[in-house]
């Protein structure tokens, strides 16, 4: 009975990648869990969050479906651009010192913490220690 019970959970973790994609990570773990709970139980609930989050991420830490609505609301606020000489890219350290960071709305569901700014006239996400978490091209 266990050796069933682990093979549908795993064979529905395969396929959540697909439904989870384009959410963002808190979504993707959201839904992940409930489909994952509903098709195997809590065993489901658990790999299904793991997976849900995990596949969330691949769509960006906004979403595939906010991320052209973000772009517009930094472009609509005008916020000046910080040149920056190093590359622009997830995993990168914005200095502390010069770059302007900015709250990001409710609206759009990313981790407390997380800022936004723009830099090299491309607008980015950033974590609390000022390292870059999103580039929104």
């Amino acid at each position: 009975m266990k050796l069933k019970t682990l093979l549908a959970v795993s064979a529905f973790a395969l396929a959540l990648p697909m439904a989870a994609q384009a959410q963002g990570t808190v979504r993707g773990a959201e839904r992940g869990a409930q489909e994952g709970g509903d098709a195997a139980g809590p065993i489901g609930a658990i790999v299904g969050g793991a997976v849900g989050a995990a596949t969330g991420t691949v769509g960006g830490i906004l979403g595939v479906e906010d991320r052209p609505r973000f772009r517009s609301y930094v472009r609509e606020r005008n916020v000046r651009s910080y040149d920056y000489d190093g590359r622009v890219a997830v995993g990168s350290a914005l200095p502390s010192a010069g770059v302007t960071y900015y709250d990001v709305p409710n609206e759009y569901s990313v981790a407390r913490g997380t800022r936004y700014t723009v830099v090299n006239d491309t607008p980015v996400l950033v974590d609390s220690r000022g390292h870059i978490v999103e580039v929104l091209n």
